[in-house]
């Protein structure tokens, strides 16, 4: 299981928990997993977030591989400028 830290945001969703744990291998699965457990988080994940692992922040997504023991934060989404 892998552990992600909501920002406080999406709290709500997670029946005010600031950590959830899901399961998966990439931040992909991760993020499909953690909407399948939290339903409302749907709409938030699709319009988009940054994520950040072992302190950094995942520019290119899906693909990118994540440990059991990785430091993940879901961020609302960081745009340049």
């Amino acid at each position: 299981m892998v552990e992600i830290n909501l920002w406080s945001g999406l709290r709500r969703f997670a029946d005010g928990k600031d950590k959830v744990e899901v399961s998966g291998k990439t931040v992909g699965e991760i993020l499909d997993d953690l909407v399948a457990r939290y339903p409302g988080m749907a709409p938030v994940i699709k319009a988009g977030v940054s994520i950040s692992v072992d302190g950094e922040i995942i520019p290119t997504g899906r693909r990118e591989p994540v440990k059991e023991d990785s430091e993940v934060f879901l961020l609302q989404r960081l745009k340049g400028g």
